[in-house]
């Protein structure tokens, strides 16, 4: 007896499909820093990054080149060099986070008696602006 589906194929709304890509601990944290310091190597990528392990770096790196959110250039040199950079895609929702972040940084005090401190990509972003 062949195997039946139970449900339908998913169909999501945008907004579940824009979480999907971008939300997340750590997407839009890649998606601000290369905005921010465009082209990067892998380590730089960390460096810019505090308290994520490789695993997850590279997993979420994967994503979002699979997304088409970055692209990913490997150079043909010993040592090997990899770089990465938004695609066309990934720069399209930059302005998109910077309102998510202003957004929560004016409603942050409504959960917490400390005033919320901008992250230096998003001041690098209002500043470009």
């Amino acid at each position: 007896m062949a195997h039946k589906r139970k449900l339908e194929k998913d169909i999501r709304c945008p907004l579940e499909y824009g979480l999907d890509v971008f939300g997340g601990r750590w997407k839009s944290r890649i998606i601000c820093v290369l905005a921010a310091k465009g082209t990067l190597r892998y380590s730089e990528l960390r460096n810019e990054l505090s308290n994520i392990s490789d695993a997850v770096l590279s997993n979420e790196v994967k994503e979002l080149i699979a997304s088409g959110m970055v692209s990913r250039k490997s150079y043909d040199e010993i040592p090997p060099r990899v770089e990465y950079s938004l695609t066309e895609k990934g720069i399209s929702v930059v302005p998109i986070l910077q309102n998510i972040c202003q957004w929560a940084g004016l409603f942050t005090r409504e959960v917490t008696d400390v005033a919320p401190t901008h992250c230096k990509t998003c001041d690098y972003h209002a500043r470009k602006a």
